[in-house]
């Protein structure tokens, strides 16, 4: 009996983590000036690109959060700050790319390349280091 003792904790989190997740997916595609859910479909691999690494990155933090959780809403709270820092570091690369979203659509590597590697130094590492406490 003790092996699914943790079955209510690991369902609970886990609806908790799709939700959050969704409401990630959510903001981030209205956010963003490119369509990546359509440049996907037209196989454009720098739009699979920065939205599949934003998309890790994000878990990132908030498998820590889920991990250091102490009650469910401490795990919303950090996940909503970890959402929260990955659409900063999505404005923060379009300081140094103004055109970002151009290259993208355009399907320049590069630049999806950049921006996938920004959200896993700032959002993805850094930000899951962070939420240790």
């Amino acid at each position: 009996m003790t092996s699914i003792s943790g079955l209510p904790a690991f369902l609970g989190y886990g609806a908790i983590a799709c939700g959050l997740v969704a409401l990630y997916l959510g903001v981030y595609l209205t956010t963003t000036a490119h369509r990546e859910i359509a440049l996907i479909r037209a196989n454009n691999v720098a739009a699979a690109t920065a939205l599949g690494g934003s998309l890790l990155c994000y878990a990132l933090p908030l498998a820590v959060a889920i991990y250091n959780a102490q009650s469910a809403l401490d795990c919303v709270i950090w996940g909503l700050v970890a959402l929260v820092v990955q659409i900063l570091i999505y404005f923060l690369v379009r300081i140094v790319l103004p055109d970002l979203s151009r290259r993208i659509a355009a399907g320049e590597g590069a630049a999806a390349i950049l921006l996938a590697s920004a959200s896993l130094a700032g959002g993805g590492v850094i930000d899951a280091a962070a939420i240790t406490y």
